[in-house]
């Protein structure tokens, strides 16, 4: 063994085990974009697995928790800039608000590190390679759709651009994050087995990046052979401008400008509310525009917040002008940032101190697809990119994917580059281009392997121009989805579980 049992039990039991697990924790973040260095995963799991080696339930418990604080703090610090700095909560509040939502994320870290030691208690090769990983794979998934869910930082998304980012349209990020925790269990392997384990260790992990790199020229999806010209416009009006009623008229310009300089293009995309108004205060403008298009035979996807005059309610929509008109409403939305599940005394406070208090309605699960130019595509407005299994529903019938976003609420912040990575692993999931459009960056093309082909910089005005491809079929991700992933994971916990009640009978 080339770690003492001394020194691993040291970490089970005292102050330092804490402190290492919390900046393991925080160095799992440079596995993510904007750093990209994906290796860095399975070594930082892989530390926090060692901290579990001689732990009791209750001592695992608090290294994950001390884990995931680091993680989320480190990975997520970008919702204290969303909450305060850009959209107004006093310091106080918003700090406070911003450790809630980062504790309650570090609880599934918590509850890993109890069941993985709950459930192995003798440790070895069925924690590092069996338990562990079913484990961190099942309560990842959770995190994603719990409450509101909170996919940020599965670990398969820090490894989109790797080979093992090939195993996407087979089992999802999901699967991808069990791959990375094997391997973590793996490199455990590597320094508590005995000679012929760890030489058996290091040929399972070749193995793995063997196999996946076998899946990259496979095509999962078919190519229509058809040329789709399009437009991606980023207007880079920061947020604390964009709703100022001295800037509606400029921004109108703006966006007008950058989409019509060129002619023959299939489909031009705004982003997320990049009308800054409601439909009917820009009645003459749509109309101007719906004709300009429709003589031009060319689609535009724009988003505008909408009101419902006859319910009162208000929408994040993105609407389709042009030939094929129609509308698509936001389902997923953002707790304290679109709805806020709080008492009405506690929205009145949010009132008086000029905040945000009011809630957007969710749109319906079983809209139909938008078509451009015959095409349907798949629509998602900002936070919904991330959840991958929500999109299926209009999966296999939409050839092109589109997302809308309004990412200036992040500022110059990691969060920006998280999303446009999560926006990758629904390419490569799908087999299809994505085009993301966004206020203030990323704006950006994205193939069916999940490269970025085309991009804007940050807070810059730009437009990307291209030619796309839609594409047709189904991988096997889009037939099935996460359950043989989460089946796989239950079914494997369920084995060690009933072996654990017939042992203590």
């Amino acid at each position: 063994m080339i770690l003492s049992d001394e020194l691993l039990t040291s970490l089970a039991c005292r102050r330092r085990g804490l402190l290492v697990a919390f900046l393991s924790g925080v160095s799992l973040v440079w596995a993510f974009a904007p750093y990209e260095l994906p290796w860095l995963a399975p070594l930082s799991v892989a530390t926090l697995l060692l901290c579990w080696e001689h732990a009791e339930p209750g001592q695992a418990a608090r290294s994950g928790l001390a884990y995931g604080i680091g993680m989320f703090v480190a990975g997520s610090y970008w919702l204290y800039v969303s909450l305060n700095i850009l959209g107004g909560l006093w310091p106080p509040f918003a700090l406070l608000l911003m450790l809630v939502l980062v504790l309650l994320a570090a609880l599934f870290l918590l509850a890993c590190g109890w069941l993985t030691v709950r459930l192995s208690p003798l440790g070895g090769w069925q924690r590092w390679l069996l338990v562990f990983p079913a484990v961190w794979t099942l309560l990842e998934w959770s995190r994603g759709w719990m409450v509101t869910g909170f996919p940020y930082l599965s670990l398969g998304y820090g490894q989109v651009e790797t080979s093992l980012g090939l195993l996407a349209p087979l089992t999802g990020v999901y699967g991808i994050s069990w791959i990375v925790a094997l391997i973590s269990g793996l490199l455990v392997a590597c320094l508590r087995a005995s000679q012929p384990g760890r030489v058996a260790s290091v040929a399972a992990i070749a193995s793995v990046v063997f196999i996946s790199l076998t899946l990259q020229n496979i095509s999962w999806t078919q190519d229509s052979g058809r040329d789709f010209r399009v437009t991606l416009v980023q207007g880079a009006i920061s947020q604390e401008r964009k709703w100022l009623p001295e800037q509606l008229e400029p921004t109108l310009q703006l966006y007008r400008e950058l989409s019509m300089a060129v002619e023959g293009q299939d489909l031009i995309v705004w982003p997320e509310a990049a009308i800054p108004a409601l439909p009917f205060e820009v009645t003459d403008y749509v109309s101007e525009l719906h004709a300009e298009l429709v003589k031009r035979d060319t689609q535009l996807f724009a988003g505008i917040l909408n009101y419902e005059l006859d319910s009162g309610r208000y929408l994040n929509s993105l609407w389709a002008l042009g030939a094929e008109p129609g509308m698509y409403y936001k389902r997923h939305l953002v707790m304290f940032g679109e709805y806020f599940p709080l008492p009405d005394f506690a929205k009145r406070w949010l009132r008086i101190m000029n905040l945000p208090s009011e809630s957007i309605a969710m749109g319906a699960d079983d809209q139909p697809l938008l078509v451009a130019k015959g095409i349907p595509v798949a629509v998602t407005i900002c936070y919904e990119i991330a959840f991958g299994a929500e999109q299926l529903h209009f999966l296999p019938e939409a050839q092109l994917l589109v997302n809308v976003s309004n990412d200036a609420w992040f500022g110059d912040t990691v969060a920006p580059h998280q999303h446009l990575q999560m926006g990758q692993m629904r390419a490569l999931e799908t087999g299809r281009y994505l085009l993301r459009a966004t206020n203030t960056g990323i704006t950006a093309i994205v193939d069916p392997k999940g490269r970025v082909v085309e991009r804007i910089p940050q807070f810059e005005p730009g437009v990307i121009r291209a030619t796309v491809r839609p594409f047709s079929g189904a991988t096997p991700y889009v037939r099935f989805g996460n359950w043989p992933v989460v089946t796989t994971a239950v079914f494997l916990l369920a084995v060690f579980l009933f072996a654990g009640l017939r042992n203590k009978a």
